[in-house]
């Protein structure tokens, strides 16, 4: 009984589905695209973050078919690279170097660029990850995030030390091109109305961060209406990858403002589109140091000291710095 039930719910379901959808009142004679430009949905670097050689069918359609944060092919790589998502915009220019000084890996990386909390959880399930309908096992050689994050998997024994810093990054606040809200600091985050994108705590280390510099820059209570208030009443997003989704809202509209990492900024004001960023002083900043470390039992161990000891490498920190972020300079 219950499978005939079933099935006449589903021929039921796919029925209503098939029907003609009613005629709306003012609705276009003929189909048309929403007004928008692809260019603003991600990837945004036009193929030049694959290292693939041979790229076969293209078949990338922004908002439908995208995997903007998986890089290169999966089939026999010679080098995993698992990177904090907060400069997936410098991993192209720095491969290229890469390969360029290691001519034996040319085309054979692959890298992903998802929050480093979440590269964490793949990491715990031996690699496999799973986008839309496909799942793939991707095991990691090196795992690249903020160096308290190493220190602790080191600590955990999922990494190997020793930890390698690199560069740092600091905050700003990103906003829509010319500012048209009038932000002029950390302060007016709170006001009623203005619409965020929040980092999600849960897996974006850049959360920890931004709650630090809003504490400094308002107190506590500077920090429980931005994340905490603004989020109950609706006009806070939690993104889940904001390096992705904080510049794409806002150029959607759909939200006004978002604190992100300032080499994201950079990164999008020099691509071109209608972003733009308030400083946020020093003595209210935060600053993050960039470590990475090869993963336990990694499968191209060489490979992933040889990427260690490039990464900061001069040439490598010239690419950095491109995006606004400073080498690193250990405490004497």
């Amino acid at each position: 009984m219950r499978a005939k039930v079933k099935i006449l719910l589903t021929a039921a379901f796919f029925a209503v589905a098939a029907s003609p959808a009613p005629a709306q009142e003012g609705k276009p004679s003929k189909s048309q695209l929403p007004a928008y430009t692809s260019e603003i949905y991600p990837p945004w670097q036009h193929g030049l973050n694959n290292d693939a050689l041979e790229r076969g069918l293209n078949f990338t359609v922004p908002e439908v078919d995208n995997l903007a944060d998986f890089h290169g092919d999966i089939s026999n790589p010679k080098l995993v690279l698992y990177v904090g998502g907060n400069y997936f915009f410098a991993m192209a220019p720095l491969v290229h170097e890469f390969e360029a000084e290691n001519p034996e890996y040319k085309g054979r990386l692959y890298w992903e660029t998802i929050p480093p909390g979440l590269l964490v959880e793949q990491l715990k399930a031996n690699g496999v990850v799973t986008s839309g309908n496909m799942t793939w096992t991707a095991k990691a050689d090196v795992y690249l995030a903020g160096l308290p994050a190493v220190k602790q998997l080191i600590e955990e024994g999922l990494l190997d030390g020793p930890p390698i810093a690199y560069v740092t990054n600091t905050l700003t606040i990103m906003v829509a091109k010319d500012n048209p809200e009038h932000i002029t600091g950390l302060n007016d985050l709170a006001s009623p109305g203005l619409r965020l994108a929040n980092p999600n705590p849960q897996f974006e280390g850049v959360a920890i961060q931004i709650k630090e510099s809003l504490k400094k820059a308002g107190g506590d209570e500077l920090v429980t209406q931005v994340y905490d208030a603004k989020v109950r009443d609706g006009s806070a997003i939690l993104t889940r990858i904001h390096h992705r989704q904080t510049p794409l809202f806002i150029m959607q509209r759909i939200v006004d403002a978002g604190v992100t990492w300032q080499s994201e900024a950079v990164f999008q004001e020099q691509s071109g589109h209608p972003i733009s960023h308030v400083d946020i002083p020093a003595e209210v900043n935060s600053t993050a140091v960039y470590g990475g470390a090869v993963v336990k039992d990694a499968a191209h161990r060489s490979a992933a000291e040889t990427w260690l000891a490039f990464i900061r490498s001069p040439k490598a920190i010239a690419i950095f710095e491109g995006y606004g972020f400073k080498p690193f300079i250990a405490a004497k």
